[in-house]
């Protein structure tokens, strides 16, 4: 099988650089086109903004800044074929349903997280939400 459209996601983390690493080489082995997506988890600071006004304006251009990164190293490697997508909201909703659906990825990869059992239990991981939810093949790059 030969994949068109692949989503990786992305958020500065280490299992994020792993994700993206593996992704460049799929990428290139399949003539694919990269989507690099950050979901900003706007429910993450919504209390405090009531304190701080600046956290989204932050949370956006961090955002940017991480994508402007990923690129860059994209096209390094040798990929030009890139979409950035910045979306707001829970990574475990907005990666699979909403930004796989919209870019028709036909594959999404992502790193392990790297939560402890118990916030498992209690929280669920994003990559577990990814492949639970996606209806395209789901890697997952410890």
């Amino acid at each position: 099988m030969e994949y068109n459209n692949i989503l990786v996601a992305v958020d500065g983390s280490e299992a994020a650089e792993k994700a993206f690493q593996k992704s460049l080489d799929i990428a290139k082995r399949n003539n694919a086109r990269l989507i690099l997506a950050h979901v900003v988890d706007s429910r993450s600071f919504a209390t405090a903004e009531a304190y701080d006004r600046t956290l989204s304006e932050r949370a956006e251009e961090y955002a940017k800044e991480l994508l402007d990164t990923y690129v860059e190293n994209a096209n390094a490697a040798g990929l030009n074929d890139l979409i950035r997508c910045v979306e707001y909201g829970s990574p475990k909703v907005k990666i699979a349903k909403d930004i796989a659906e919209n870019f028709n990825a036909d594959l999404i990869i992502c790193g392990a997280t790297g939560m402890n059992a118990v916030e498992r239990f209690l929280i669920g991981s994003v990559s577990e939400s990814i492949t639970r939810y996606a209806s395209c093949d789901v890697l997952v790059v410890r």
